[in-house]
């Protein structure tokens, strides 16, 4: 019977190390290294905002504002990124905010967008009667709650007035705020409307562009929850008519003579995160996943 001689040879650590992997292995590699990035780039998804004609305002500085075009890099801005930010898994704008540094005419802080129809500029707005849309998906991410263990309540869109140049001189302002004719709220999980109505309808015409000629309507909430679901909000707005639609299933109109008489004012669309409260501690995460404004 003959065996056959097993010859074994024995190399170094090093020489095992410098040996050139097979070609095979190599493309195998390559292969899925491409199809780890191929993954990953499917996966990474943006949000559908145009932020060409908006500007953010931040909860710090006096208050921080950010403009076009340096929005459109809101990725990689430093001073944006803790309140303004992508949400890639789900393709949304995410807005955070906390009680913070304020605006002028108001008390509390946000991270809200405010279209500009000029980028840049706050100077052209438009009117009821050239009328305009807004719709956006949304969604409550994290809200903080109160003392009352009750969430704490934010607005998610506006639509606010704003005085021409004339108008502002005309009754001796100093600037050319006007009231905000809607805030639609996140509101304990529901989403609630509020409107101005004028308190004395035979103001004149110079009387009713102060902003104490305007009050608050009781306000009107939609009967559906929405919670921390995402969810549609529609904003049409015509000559004497403001129309806001909840997922294309629920809608309140406002055609009186208060949305007659507001069309003297101009007006600008709003949407982000203005949260509601100072409570110490307080704090609101809130995505979008779709804004678009028409006119």
């Amino acid at each position: 019977m003959m065996f056959g001689m097993l010859s074994i040879s024995c190399s170094s650590n090093n020489e095992i190390e410098n040996r050139p992997k097979p070609v095979a292995n190599q493309e195998e590699e390559e292969q899925d290294n491409e199809e780890e990035e191929e993954e990953e780039t499917q996966n990474y998804k943006l949000p559908n905002i145009d932020l060409n004609n908006w500007k953010v305002t931040l909860p710090i500085g006096d208050p921080t504002e950010v403009e076009p075009p340096e929005i459109l890099n809101y990725a990689t801005n430093e001073t944006l990124k803790p309140f303004f930010y992508n949400d890639s898994v789900n393709g949304a704008l995410v807005f955070h905010t906390y009680p913070g540094t304020s605006t002028a005419n108001s008390s509390y802080s946000r991270t809200e967008l405010r279209e500009q129809m000029v980028p840049g500029s706050n100077s052209t707005n438009w009117t009821f009667k050239q009328g305009g849309t807004m719709k956006g998906k949304l969604q409550m991410s994290e809200v903080s709650k109160d003392s009352n263990n009750k969430y704490h309540r934010t607005i998610i869109m506006q639509i606010h007035g704003r005085l021409t140049n004339a108008q502002r001189d005309l009754i001796g302002e100093d600037d050319n705020n006007a009231p905000p004719m809607l805030k639609i709220y996140w509101h304990y999980g529901y989403v609630r409307v509020k409107t101005k109505v004028l308190k004395n309808l035979n103001a004149s015409d110079t009387e009713i562009l102060h902003t104490s000629a305007w009050g608050d309507d009781e306000g009107y909430n939609f009967e559906e929850y929405v919670g921390f679901n995402p969810f549609t909000l529609e904003v049409k707005v015509s000559e004497g008519k403001m129309e806001v639609i909840l997922n294309d299933t629920e809608n309140v109109v406002y055609n009186d003579v208060h949305m007659e008489k507001w069309g003297v004012f101009e007006n600008y669309f709003k949407a982000g995160n203005y949260l509601a409260t100072k409570d110490e501690g307080a704090f609101a995460t809130l995505k979008y996943y779709e804004l678009e404004v028409n006119h």
